[in-house]
């Protein structure tokens, strides 16, 4: 349903994509925006506006910013986690002490646990108490944070292994303008909105490196297989990675300007180190951290991630971009579906 009844929300984290949700959210319901900075909370309140992020939109009066985590998941119906995935573990069993029992918490984290290699649905129910755990949603797919912010439509997917949670989320969110379709394959989600980052900068790399469309297209299609065989591998269905949480966040975020993984790519190919990227960016480029994750899971499900490799390579300053295209091209000639 479109145009739901007022709820109470919040948003934990005011980078570009929580100030987007906020944005989104607060033109039919109550939102609290967590902001970890209580002079970025601060500032948003008094001037309506996130100095750091989306910064020329008025964020509504229907939305207000606190640094108090208590404070903002009070009496709260859903809970909107957009925080890099390095931070979810901390903020989150912070969180379990105070969300309510009934709150239906969704997860737009796109990103791998450094050190554990746990999706973040694995990291929620690792610290949060079991009451919560059905209550768990991913929400992802194509959906950059300037345009869900400017009103452009978008569609997403929401899964949660109890589809009835996900059709309640489908019916708070959805807007004319942002449209959410509903399913339960969450292992599927939350590894095409993670590893699709990695293949971003590997895309990026061949066009920093002058390479053409055919190389493009080539490293998408290809990429997509290795994402698809590894979700296989841990439980995923094939067809979760057709769908906008697969291909279709595959696609944006591998030739979209708006990319900050494809950035990265695009200046390692250019031949910037990988330190003077990063520090350039006042945003997280997951892709950055997912890569080593990505190739571990890949080992312990025995699947042969080439092009996550060769990135992870390539950050590890093990190779330089020119060698990891030839490294890709001059591997042993197969079948196209091995």
């Amino acid at each position: 349903m479109i145009g739901a009844v007022s709820i109470p929300i919040a948003v934990l984290g005011a980078g570009s994509f929580g100030t987007c949700l906020a944005l989104l959210c607060a033109r039919n319901h109550d939102v609290a925006i967590w902001a970890h900075d209580p002079d970025l909370a601060a500032s948003i309140n008094r001037d309506r506006k996130n100095p750091r992020y989306l910064s020329d939109l008025e964020i509504p009066s229907s939305a207000r910013a606190t640094s108090d985590l208590a404070e903002a998941l009070r009496d709260r119906e859903l809970v909107i986690c957009a925080i890099p995935s390095q931070f979810v573990r901390d903020v989150m069993t912070r969180a379990n002490r105070e969300l309510a029992d009934s709150s239906i918490l969704i997860s737009t984290v796109k990103g791998i646990e450094n050190g554990t290699c746990m999706l973040m649905d694995e990291v929620f129910r690792d610290v949060l108490d079991p009451v919560h755990h059905p209550r768990l949603t991913f929400l992802s797919g194509p959906s950059f944070a300037r345009e869900v912010a400017d009103g452009q439509p978008t569609a997403v997917t929401v899964a949660c292994r109890d589809e009835t949670y996900a059709v309640s989320v489908q019916e708070s969110l959805s807007t004319p303008e942002f449209r959410c379709y509903t399913g339960s394959d969450v292992v599927g989600v939350e590894l095409g909105g993670a590893l699709k980052n990695v293949i971003a900068i590997a895309v990026g790399v061949c066009d920093g490196l002058g390479f053409g469309l055919n190389a493009r297209a080539a490293v998408m299609t290809r990429g997509l297989r290795e994402i698809t065989r590894l979700g296989i591998a841990m439980g995923a269905d094939a067809t979760t990675f057709l769908g906008l949480a697969g291909a279709g966040d595959l696609w944006l975020t591998c030739t979209g300007d708006l990319s900050r993984n494809r950035r990265v790519g695009l200046a390692l190919g250019r031949g910037e180190s990988l330190s003077d990227i990063v520090n350039s960016m006042n945003e997280v480029a997951e892709g950055v951290r997912t890569t080593e994750g990505a190739c571990e899971l890949g080992r312990r499900h025995g699947v042969e991630l080439p092009i996550a490799a060769m990135v992870d390579e390539l950050i590890r300053g093990k190779i330089t971009p020119e060698e990891g295209a030839r490294r890709l091209m001059s591997r042993q000639l197969r079948s196209e579906n091995e």
